[in-house]
């Protein structure tokens, strides 16, 4: 006997709503946001479990606290209804999500097994907040400086041995706060450090990091996250699929296709296609991979990568495109070191065609 449980979380409340296989409605229950409450109600109900529930706040610690205990459990992106306004609360939205995992009519799910490497994935997280205070007080920095006037280039502004030559360009009115916002960025960095060493060291638990560091354009940091984000390259059968995932897949859109031609005929019509780049994909890898295309392409000019990109280059590609080009051709390149476990082997070429 299947039951399907949709789940509505909140911070202090679930909603669970229980359906058959039928679609017929068994009930809804309101649930602490707690793990033994919710492994208890699952105990009480017969059959075979299924639950669905949305990414959130608390999907990750969810999904590992109930799927000991149900068949399946399935966390799905946030839904975004369009059309007509509908009724809504906590009661209709759960069995919302329980009848269309019922019906498998469930938009993309999202990935949740961390198993041994939830350290890393937190540390990913905590590491990325730090680098984007880090670069909030050092903006701020810089503003503080522009609005008085001073010219503030480079990074040795934030340097604690600058300090002192860029705080006597200040009127006197303002050097104490900017003093305290050069204490807060200088208390930042300690503490980014520190989590850069921690992040790297968990990285490196894993047998297949210092394989991946090996292909130009990736370092300790982005290797790390592209560990936490992906977690098993076999969730990728394709390249293709990679691509989509990391935000680098092309989207071909037309309208009005087909023409009819005199004898009565339809045929296609000789359209101009948008293209495009798909947006529904997973931030930090777009980020990851088009960052480690930008490092070769200032950095690693000796390498046949930055030749390829060269070669795009001479034959009238747009550096943009090329550049997304090349970030293609990383992203297959780490894929297929990770499936097959070997070192980058610059002999080996990776097509790009989709």
């Amino acid at each position: 006997m299947e039951r399907y449980i949709g789940l509505d979380v909140h911070a202090a409340s679930c909603t669970a709503a229980v359906m058959d296989a039928r679609g017929k409605k068994l009930g809804a229950h309101v649930i602490a946001t707690n793990g033994q409450a919710l492994v208890q109600f699952l105990a009480t109900q017969p059959g075979t479990l299924s639950v669905c529930m949305e990414e959130g706040t608390q999907s990750e610690w969810l999904y590992q606290v109930l799927s000991p205990h149900a068949k399946q459990v399935v966390v799905i992106g946030l839904s975004e209804r369009s059309g007509p306004q509908r009724q809504k609360n906590d009661e209709l939205d759960a069995y919302d999500l329980a009848d269309r995992h019922r019906r498998d009519a469930l938009p993309k799910t999202v990935f949740k097994d961390g198993g041994q490497l939830t350290s890393l994935r937190q540390l990913v997280k905590v590491h990325a907040s730090i680098v984007r205070d880090s670069v909030r007080v050092q903006n701020r920095l810089k503003a503080m400086f522009r609005s008085r006037g001073v010219h503030a280039t480079g990074k040795n502004v934030y340097s604690a041995k600058s300090r002192e030559k860029w705080l006597e360009q200040l009127a006197p009115s303002h050097r104490v706060a900017v003093s305290r916002l050069y204490d807060q960025h200088q208390a930042l960095l300690e503490v980014r450090e520190k989590t850069r060493k921690d992040l790297v060291a968990e990285s490196h638990r894993q047998p297949v990091a210092k394989i991946l560091e090996t292909c130009p354009g990736l370092g300790e940091i982005r290797v790390a996250q592209m560990i936490a984000v992906v977690m098993t390259p076999d969730r990728f059968r394709t390249r293709q699929q990679f691509w989509s995932y990391c935000g680098l897949g092309i989207v071909t859109r037309s309208s009005s296709d087909w023409v009819q031609t005199s004898d009565g005929r339809w045929a296609r019509a000789h359209v101009q296609k948008t293209r495009g780049l798909n947006r529904t994909h997973n931030t930090m890898l777009k980020a990851l991979f088009k960052g480690a295309a930008t490092t070769i392409v200032l950095q690693h000019r000796s390498s046949t990568l930055f030749a390829d990109y060269e070669r795009m280059l001479a034959g009238g590609t747009k550096p943009n495109l090329a550049k997304v080009t090349l970030a293609r051709k990383i992203a297959a390149t780490a894929l297929a070191m990770w499936k097959t476990k070997e070192a980058y082997d610059p002999k080996k070429k990776t097509s790009t065609a989709s």
